[in-house]
């Protein structure tokens, strides 16, 4: 049962930002930290909007929240007690949708790096992406 009445529960699922979340904003930071500005956010000319767009390299970043799209980690492992008929396709439906958008950004040319939550507070982040993006060059 849930604990909070629908009308509670629906304002805090509608607070819930889908753009310039604490990861992201996190991933953003360790860019500039490495020395790569020069990004594109959220393009919608590209498949599934990716968060983080380098345009000239063809690298797109997406930073996805563990519980929304089924990570294997702890926060992702976690399910919902109550609707769970609702949330656990929508949870597997995320994740198909995350896999052919990913499918159609390699076929377009793109390398695709995905930042999970859970990473996105580690210290070795930047050394990640810098690697990413100078690969391939």
């Amino acid at each position: 049962m849930d604990k909070l009445d629908p009308k509670r529960r629906s304002a805090n699922m509608r607070a819930i930002r889908a753009k310039n979340t604490k990861p992201e904003l996190a991933v953003r930071r360790a860019l500039r930290a490495a020395g790569f500005p020069g990004y594109r956010l959220h393009r919608r000319d590209l498949p599934g909007k990716p968060d983080i767009a380098f345009i000239g390299r063809k690298k797109a970043i997406l930073v996805h929240g563990c519980f929304w799209h089924g990570h294997d980690c702890r926060e992702g492992l976690r399910r919902p007690k109550a609707r769970q008929e609702y949330w656990l396709p929508k949870i597997s439906g995320n994740q198909m949708r995350d896999e052919r958008h990913q499918a159609e950004l390699i076929s377009q040319g793109w390398s695709v790096l995905v930042v999970w939550e859970c990473e996105s507070s580690d210290p070795g982040l930047a050394q990640r992406l810098a690697s990413f993006l100078k690969r391939g060059r």
